[in-house]
């Protein structure tokens, strides 16, 4: 198993709270965000960048400071979300390597894609405590993940050599032709599958999906070992969250990295109605989420 470096663990030890447990804020989202924001394709077209970056710098003045760690695209509000003063000094900042959407294969595998540009070393001059990186994988159907097993390579690579702490993401995805039953049967091995690869090609720092049972949890944690893996909220509604959480916690997860769940129905295109609800509406379910971390952490 791959462990972390000094400066890895400092990184790490950054993203986490004084228990030893994460507790990230992810607004990395583009074309999601733009969803939210705006009914039809039309009205969301209208919605640049420049939008996205201040509704990301509100998400992250009004509710991660609250939270451990934000995790944000390097297109949309950095470094302006720093050099604007919008991040907390004690809040650190892990950065979006994934482009918006993915590619196909004739077979319709999806390939994941990189924002031009974006290496460890630009993290690190954008300020950033480490990177994050989301590849497609379907561990059961090995051709599908060649070209994002070769990517992910490249991109644990680089952060290896520049001594920077990287988040490792991965999603499952139903093929062609699969219905949701059958997919959503099959996740618990997806993930575990999923974890594995990641593993092996050298990954400290796991966000996975919600395995989808207790004993997929427990699995998932022997697997890793000493590698950390936080569970992501995938959009569910909060409630449903907040019960994934209490079980991947319980059965060794060691925290959270989460975005829409907390936030989707909380950001507008008025800033004014944004702050009011990270503030009445997220926060609260933020603090749920941190009593649940609390009683899971620290072990021992």
């Amino acid at each position: 198993m791959t462990r972390m470096t000094t400066a890895e663990r400092r990184g790490y030890q950054l993203i986490c709270g004084d228990e030893g447990a994460m507790m990230v804020i992810a607004c990395d989202q583009r074309g999601g965000m733009r969803t939210i924001l705006a009914d039809t394709p039309e009205e969301q077209a209208k919605i640049g960048t420049d939008i996205l970056g201040h509704t990301k710098m509100d998400i992250a003045a009004y509710l991660a400071r609250h939270a451990t760690a934000v995790l944000v695209d390097p297109v949309c509000a950095l470094p302006a979300m720093i050099d604007e003063g919008m991040l907390h000094r004690q809040t650190a900042l892990l950065v979006g390597l994934d482009d918006s959407g993915f590619g196909s294969t004739p077979e319709g595998y999806r390939i994941s894609k990189l924002v031009p540009g974006i290496t460890a070393r630009k993290v690190r001059e954008l300020g950033g405590t480490g990177g994050k990186i989301m590849v497609y994988l379907r561990s059961d159907t090995p051709d599908a993940n060649t070209a994002n097993i070769a990517l992910l390579k490249q991109v644990i690579d680089d952060f290896a050599a520049e001594d920077l702490l990287l988040v490792v993401e991965f999603l499952t995805y139903a093929l062609p032709g699969e219905d949701k039953a059958t997919h959503a049967a099959a996740v618990p091995a997806l993930i575990e599958g999923g974890s594995r690869i990641c593993l092996e090609l050298g990954s400290k720092l796991l966000k996975i999906p919600y395995p989808g049972t207790p004993q997929a949890c427990a699995n998932v944690t022997a697997m890793c070992g000493d590698v950390p893996w936080a569970v992501l909220s995938a959009g569910v509604d909060h409630a449903t969250f907040l019960g994934q959480v209490e079980t991947a916690m319980a059965n060794g997860a060691s925290g959270v990295i989460a975005g829409r769940s907390l936030w989707k129905d909380c950001i507008s295109l008025d800033r004014a109605v944004t702050k009011e609800r990270l503030t009445d509406v997220a926060l609260p379910r933020l603090r749920e989420i941190q009593a649940v971390i609390g009683r899971y952490m620290p072990r021992g």
